[in-house]
């Protein structure tokens, strides 16, 4: 019945920013534009598997409406790379209690995005009991 995650939606004041973000930084493609009153009013980001970012032009909603975003990698430490000489803070890459790397970072609009990047340990695949100490 559940295939997989359609969208995350997320708000900005500034699309072109955003864009900036997901687009030119991260690489990520534009599917599609919305357009209200012939103006440029939200688009859709690919993340793959039709899987998208739906950006909408408004005032970002409380912080911890949506916690954060898992997106994976095949690279993190290009990530990292990517977004810190681009401005953008990331944390150092860590492994997870899960056996899968990740660093955090934020879109421009304080969402928090967790990059994943699997091992061949990683829950996610092995299953099993995962210990946690947060």
């Amino acid at each position: 019945m559940i295939k997989q995650l359609a969208h995350i939606c997320v708000h900005t004041e500034d699309l072109k920013e955003t864009e900036r973000f997901y687009c030119e930084v991260l690489g990520l493609e534009k599917g599609f534009i919305f357009e209200k009153n012939n103006e440029l009013f939200g688009y859709y980001i690919k993340l793959g598997n039709d899987s998208f970012i739906e950006v909408f032009k408004g005032k970002p909603g409380k912080i911890g409406n949506i916690n954060h975003l898992a997106i994976e990698t095949d690279d993190i430490d290009q990530i990292i790379t990517t977004l810190r000489s681009n401005g953008f803070d990331a944390t150092d890459k860590k492994l997870g209690c899960d056996h899968t790397w990740q660093t955090w970072a934020k879109d421009p609009n304080g969402v928090r995005i967790e990059f994943h990047q699997y091992t061949d340990e990683s829950f996610q695949f092995k299953g099993g009991v995962c210990k946690v100490d947060w």
